[in-house]
């Protein structure tokens, strides 16, 4: 007997199992699995009824909520294509991005439906505008049809059945644009069943965890989040919004054992003030990508307060777990925290190579570098509507990550650079290019040049170089105001230095490489 792998096997087994547990805990709001299932249930009833077919894609832009979550699973079980929007960006990006995908219904958090309406003349294809909006009394803008009312008349049983299979694609991932434009990852059910079941495994899921949301439920499907909580019948400790107290207090009065987080985050729990007014009586598993910590983090966290770090590492395109890097392996005390912040190991059902030029591996001997390749079943099925993009990512049997590294003797992998000059900064993809297109529209820079630098707190972030005009003033101040009115603020430069001339081969093609190693020198930089 051959079944499909489909996600909504994951809420349907826990609703039938666990319906009186408690799933999703959003602020005041407290949802029980059987509560969860029938909101998901009604919210797809509501978009049969728009006209949403199999096939058509439905975009969602907001912060955590416990609607991000109920989308998952309510525009899956129609066979619809759901586009988690990243909602750090500008308006023009979703804008490209919703016209890109051709979605049919936006789905938008309340603190974003001003950013939706200043594009929505330009959004050839949506015919649906929703609104979530939990608070009391709230007024739904005009244009907009408020969410909780619109699923309100619904059934909360069953959507009719829709043949699926688990090739079907059942999300559109964008990339942050390391391109001139992002790309649309093509992301299978296959490919997110079997990531949620490498989530489970490796970060060791248990039907008593409570995940707290630091993690962007937009990025990377919440690396599987949405899919493996669910699928143990944990709960979701939703966060809206980062902020150090509330993490505490959150730990603390609801008991959480388990979080996702980029560097910055965890930084920002270590670095807060006030913890020692909170009593944390669990020993939370704190997972961190994007971009591995210093080792020093890794050790206060589990010798300071306790808890236990894993580092994992991944892309959008890969669903995205690839590795895993933790205590046990290769380290049975734990003690090697250096080798654990590396990228670790292949995550089981991933066959990771480091390959040269010529598509053969790279001694492992922990410094010839070579460039990530993967072949899983979580690769993506390929780039929306770019089959050329999917032609230069898939070749040779493997997907090719554009991450250089080296590795070991026991297969860990230490991510190294990049192929193309992408800076990684609290776990997003910012494209030097595109900051440095919005640099020369200034008329008073002559050359630029954009690298990632050192954070404490980021991991990297964007450093510019500039080459001023024959008699242009520009302070570094008035430059990255101008940048602010260009891009979204996470892409902007943090600090600029005015230099006489910017190195060059004598082809004349830039040498960023040289840029980066004056502050790099001495720090190992470790970006993935």
């Amino acid at each position: 007997m051959e079944v499909p792998l489909l996600l909504n096997d994951f809420l349907r087994r826990a609703a039938k199992l666990y319906p009186n547990k408690e799933a999703i805990i959003d602020g005041d709001r407290r949802f029980t699995y059987r509560e969860y299932q029938e909101r998901c249930n009604q919210l797809g009833h509501a978009l049969l009824a728009l006209g949403v077919k199999k096939g058509d894609r439905v975009c969602i832009l907001s912060p955590n909520t416990h609607y991000f979550l109920e989308s998952y699973y309510a525009v899956t079980q129609i066979g619809a294509i759901l586009v988690p929007l990243n909602f750090r960006l500008v308006a023009a990006d979703h804008e490209y991005i919703i016209n890109h995908a051709g979605v049919k219904a936006v789905l938008v958090d309340y603190e974003y439906t001003n950013v939706v309406d200043e594009i929505r003349p330009k959004l050839k294809s949506v015919e649906h505008w929703i609104a979530a909006d939990p608070r009391p009394g709230h007024t739904t803008p005009a244009g907009w049809t408020d969410w909780d009312e619109l699923v309100s008349a619904q059934p909360t049983t069953a959507t009719p059945h829709i043949d699926q299979d688990e090739n079907d694609v059942t999300s559109i991932n964008y990339t942050s644009g390391t391109t001139a434009r992002p790309k649309g990852v093509m992301l299978t059910h296959r490919n997110v069943y079997i990531n949620a079941y490498n989530f489970i495994a490796h970060l060791r899921i248990r039907h008593e965890d409570r995940e707290i949301w630091t993690l962007p439920m937009f990025h990377a499907n919440g690396w599987g989040g949405p899919f493996a909580i669910t699928a143990m019948g944990a709960t979701h400790v939703v966060l809206r919004a980062v902020v150090g107290a509330d993490i505490y207090r959150l730990i603390q009065d609801e008991k959480v054992t388990f979080g996702c987080m980029a560097p910055a985050v965890l930084s920002a729990i270590l670095n807060f003030p006030d913890r020692a007014n909170y009593t944390i009586t669990t020993r939370p598993r704190f997972t961190i990508a994007g971009a591995p910590p210093p080792a020093a983090f890794i050790q206060r966290l589990e010798q300071e307060l306790g808890w236990e770090f894993i580092q994992i590492y991944g892309l959008t395109e890969t669903s995205p777990i690839l590795t895993v890097s933790g205590p046990d392996y290769q380290n049975p005390d734990g003690a090697d925290y250096t080798r654990r912040a590396r990228a670790g190991v292949e995550a089981i059902g991933v066959d990771i190579q480091v390959l040269d030029d010529d598509g053969n591996p790279v001694p492992m001997d922990n410094k010839t570098i070579g460039e990530v390749c993967a072949r899983s079943n979580v690769v993506l099925k390929g780039y929306w509507e770019q089959p050329e993009e999917t032609a230069r990512a898939i070749y040779g049997g493997y997907f090719h990550s554009g991450d250089l590294a080296v590795w070991d003797e026991f297969g860990n992998i230490n991510i190294v650079d990049r192929k193309k000059d992408v800076i990684i900064s609290g776990g997003e993809n910012i494209s030097s290019p595109e900051i440095e297109d919005a640099l020369y529209k200034h008329p008073d820079v002559l050359e630029c040049a954009v690298v990632g630098v050192p954070s404490e707190k980021w991991g990297e972030t964007p450093k510019a170089l500039i080459v001023l005009r024959e008699g242009a003033s520009a302070t570094e101040e008035e430059i990255i105001a101008f940048t602010r009115d260009h891009l979204a603020h996470f892409k902007c430069p943090t600090s600029i230095d005015f230099v006489e001339s910017l190195p060059r081969t004598a082809t004349g093609k830039l040498q960023k490489f040289v840029i980066r190693e004056q502050y790099w020198r001495g720090i190992e930089r470790r970006v993935n």
